[in-house]
């Protein structure tokens, strides 16, 4: 069953239950009214001869004659024969027996014997009884008026009620259609070019903002799942290449170790050549399982580490293996961010070597350490070649070459920039690159700030 069927169903039964205990409540009040009338006239004729019965019968007469009561007076004898004494405008045609006498004595009656009147009785002296009764169908017609009226208005609150529910779910019912269709069509694949109208109640609304949301999210997850695929298939595409190149090489110089007739002179080149080629396998399978370290940490744990110290340290040592390059160090001091020492070295043995392989001998180089609100910013400018145009507009994240030739000729693996990437995300920090003033490549790390530790609590040193 629909829900604009239900909603309508439950409203008309709603209403019309409320409408029949309102009514009835309604109908009772009144009929208890009228009979509450009739028995305070019966009563008053009973009470006016109270405690004299010898003068019970002329009382009542008195009574009955001085106000408009509609009431029958009847005298039973002690045989039941019964002498009626005043007749009301409905005058009371049955006559009481002396059990409708006995049993009226001291409450207001009904009985079968009398349909359709309410009576009382009383002792009026020797061996008579005085019956008082008063008519009834007045107020059993004017009940079953009413009872009428109520079920029209019940009907009439009922259809009401049915106009209401149409005028107030119907706007709601299109509204929750069309976020149906909507999500059936993104459910077989469609793309959602279209989003329903933003109408309805304000929990329509919601709705429709929630799933509007709800389907952007799914397309951004599929997005990021297709790249993520993408980017695993040149992934596995290079490992692949760059584990065969190495494997080739050891495969054809191991065929040629096997020669009797080889030379002392070609054997040794050919040992040296295999222990160059393990040398790049044994790197890239490093970088590898490091990549994989990185990126499938569910949390860092970090510490405080002196990250101008470690900057100060490394571009020592940079200097003396390169002395024929200008090196321009600017350092801030006493600079700590939120990290793992051995990822923040990596960053930084990463990017240098990076300068080193890939730059010519004296291309310059400049290192600049500030802070920022709260990030410590590093920026790594190199005077090489840089990198092809296009290669700025990609994520450093992906795995790729920038430069195909560059690594194989160097020695690289080719991942130097997702791991530098994937340290500084793991870190909480940023990492950008773009070309440089001096003409090669600039990398820019921004690392998120602590404050120094106590003393004697350097982590830079554990």
């Amino acid at each position: 069953m629909k829900l604009s069927v239900r909603l309508t169903i439950l409203l008309i039964t709603v209403t019309a239950v409320m409408a029949l205990v309102v009514g009835w409540f309604a109908v009772d009040y009144s009929t208890q009214s009228q009979y509450a009338v009739i028995d305070s006239q019966i009563n008053a004729v009973i009470s006016s001869g109270a405690g004299h019965p010898n003068e019970a019968l002329a009382a009542a007469n008195y009574v009955v004659q001085s106000n408009p009561f509609d009431v029958t007076l009847d005298l039973v004898d002690n045989n039941g024969a019964v002498t009626q004494v005043s007749a009301g405008e409905v005058p009371l045609t049955a006559k009481p027996s002396l059990a409708d006498v006995n049993h009226s004595l001291r409450t207001i009656q009904t009985s079968r014997d009398l349909p359709g009147f309410r009576y009382r009785s009383e002792s009026a002296g020797g061996d008579a009884f005085l019956v008082v009764a008063a008519p009834t169908n007045a107020i059993t017609q004017a009940t079953h008026r009413l009872e009428e009226k109520v079920g029209i208005v019940g009907l009439l609150a009922a259809l009401l009620s049915i106009a209401v529910a149409y005028l107030f779910t119907t706007r709601d019912i299109r509204s929750v259609k069309r976020l149906i269709d909507f999500a059936g069509e993104i459910a077989h694949g469609d793309e959602a070019s279209n989003f329903p109208p933003e109408s309805g109640s304000p929990e329509m609304r919601e709705l429709r903002t929630s799933l509007v949301t709800m389907v952007g999210s799914l397309h951004r997850a599929i997005e990021t799942e297709r790249r993520t695929s993408r980017a695993m298939q040149r992934f596995i595409g290079d490992a692949s290449h760059e584990l065969r190149t190495p494997l080739t090489v050891i495969k054809g110089y191991s065929e040629m170790l096997e020669r009797p007739n080889l030379d002392d002179e070609m054997r040794h080149r050919a040992l040296q050549r295999v222990r160059h080629e393990v040398t790049r396998m044994d790197a890239l399978v490093t970088d590898l399982l490091f990549l994989t370290e990185v990126r499938e940490a569910p949390s860092v744990t970090t510490s405080n580490v002196a990250l101008s110290d470690l900057l100060s340290d490394a571009m020592g040592n940079f200097r003396v293996d390169h002395p024929e390059r200008t090196i321009g160090v600017d350092l801030s001091a006493n600079v700590w961010v939120a990290g793992r020492v051995e990822y923040v070295e990596r960053l930084i043995n990463n990017s240098l070597s990076n300068i080193a392989r890939h730059t010519p001998d004296g291309a310059p180089l400049d290192v600049v350490l500030v802070v920022q609100g709260a990030e410590a910013i590093v920026t790594v400018d190199d005077g090489g070649p840089g990198l092809p145009p296009e290669a700025y507009e990609r994520d450093a994240r992906q795995f790729q070459r920038f430069d195909p030739a560059r690594s194989r000729e160097s020695g690289g693996t080719g991942l130097g920039m997702s791991i530098m990437a994937d340290i500084v995300g793991s870190l909480g920090g940023t990492m950008s690159f773009g070309p440089s003033p001096l003409g090669g490549l600039r990398l820019r790390f921004a690392l998120p700030t602590t404050s120094a530790p106590a003393d004697g609590q350097n982590d830079v040193l554990t």
